[in-house]
Parts: structure tokens; sequence; C-alpha cells
């Protein structure tokens, strides 16, 4: 006699071919994983390079030492005092012309220090498309950088209004195999400009002052 099925029947043991293969499989995954996404992201290693592709090596990267701050004559801050709809600065702005040649698959980092409220304007041009990341991080902080925007683009201009004092501008990488050539022109109340470059290291840059270089109103 037949017994009724009871809906609660055993489902069948996996054979001990399946969960070997099963148990393959998820290790290969995790190799992968490890390798592909963990050691860039964590260690700094990148032997597939998915790391780069992925912005993963960027975050391994131990922070730089804090950048010294220029300050203008006399020790004022370069914030602006608002007076209605006019910031008033207590020196003069600055303007900057500098280029970067990015060989393949490098990088490198520039920023300028403003005061919280600080303004400047920017225009730059690659002679082809890189990765781009235009962020700002606060003066004395560990955090991570705030990204204000990030895209693959050629060339950008804009005005930028600092939410912080601290660094702010671009991180370029050269995602082919061609040398590509940066240009950058900017002016603002900024007080110092600081290369990053992919060793690690940092190297300040000259801003000019206009009105000294074309003299005295009048002449």
């Amino acid at each position: 006699m037949m017994m009724p099925p009871t809906g609660l029947e055993t489902p069948p043991v996996p054979s001990a071919r399946t969960l070997a293969t099963t148990t393959v499989l998820a290790l290969a995954v995790a190799i992968v994983i490890v390798v592909a996404v963990v050691l860039p992201a964590e260690y700094g290693r990148d032997p597939l390079g998915t790391g780069r592709v992925l912005g993963l090596t960027r975050r391994s990267a131990p922070l730089p030492p804090p950048v010294p701050v220029a300050r203008p004559a006399g020790g004022e801050r370069m914030a602006p005092v608002q007076q209605g709809p006019a910031g008033i600065y207590p020196a003069r702005f600055k303007v900057d012309a500098t280029q970067f040649v990015l060989e393949p698959y490098q990088f490198v980092e520039y920023k300028y220090h403003l005061e919280k409220g600080a303004a400047m304007v920017y225009s730059w041009k690659g002679t082809a498309a890189v990765i781009h990341d235009f962020h700002g991080e606060a003066d004395g902080t560990t955090e991570s950088p705030v990204s204000y925007e990030k895209k693959d683009t050629d060339e950008e201009s804009g005005a930028f209004t600092a939410p912080f004092s601290g660094i702010h501008g671009w991180y370029w990488e050269n995602p082919g195999g061609e040398a590509i050539t940066i240009t950058i022109t900017s002016a603002g109340f900024y007080t110092s400009a600081v290369e990053f470059r992919p060793d690690r290291t940092r190297h300040p840059h000259d801003l000019s002052d206009p009105a000294a270089s074309q003299g005295a109103p009048g002449k």
C-alpha cells in the first residue's frame, strides 16, 4: 500500500564529485576577488591591472604629508568678507599656468590651497581624454577626499568656491598607451599650488601676481 506524499521529502544529498567541484569553483572565485580587488585596494599591489582600472590603487596609497599653507604678507587668511554680493579679500588674487606630460598609465594630482569661501576660475585641456577626478581635502583631515566631479574627459572650464579650507584640485590619469599633455590655467584667491607625483612626492609650484607683473596702474 502506497503512502501519500507528506511534502517533507528529503532532498538528494550532493555527490562527492559535485561537492568537490563546487568547492573548487568557490575557491577560484575567492582567489580572483583577492587578486583583482583586495590586493590593489588594501596593499597597493595590482598584478592584473584591475586596481588601476577600478580606481582602487589610489585608495591604498598612504596620504602625503600635510601641505604647508602659504599666507599673504602679514599673516592674513585669504578668506572673503562678504559685503552684499561682493567678497572682499585681504590680498590680490594669483594666476597660474602649468603643463603636465602623462606617460602611458601615469597619473598626477595638482591642487590649490583655498580658505573656506575663497573662489577661483580655471580651464584645463588634454591632448586626449583622461580619467579625471576634481576633489578636495580639508586641512588637518585624514579622511578620504571629497569628490566634486568624476568623469573621463579631455577638457573642462569652470568656477569654484571652496566649501571648506584645504587643498582642492584634480587627479588626472592617462588610461592609454600614448603620452597625454595636460595644460591648465587658473586665477583665484589661492595661496599655494602643489603637484603630487606618482612616486608620492609633492612639489610646490610658483604662482604669479598679475598686478605686480604689469606694474603700477597708468604706467
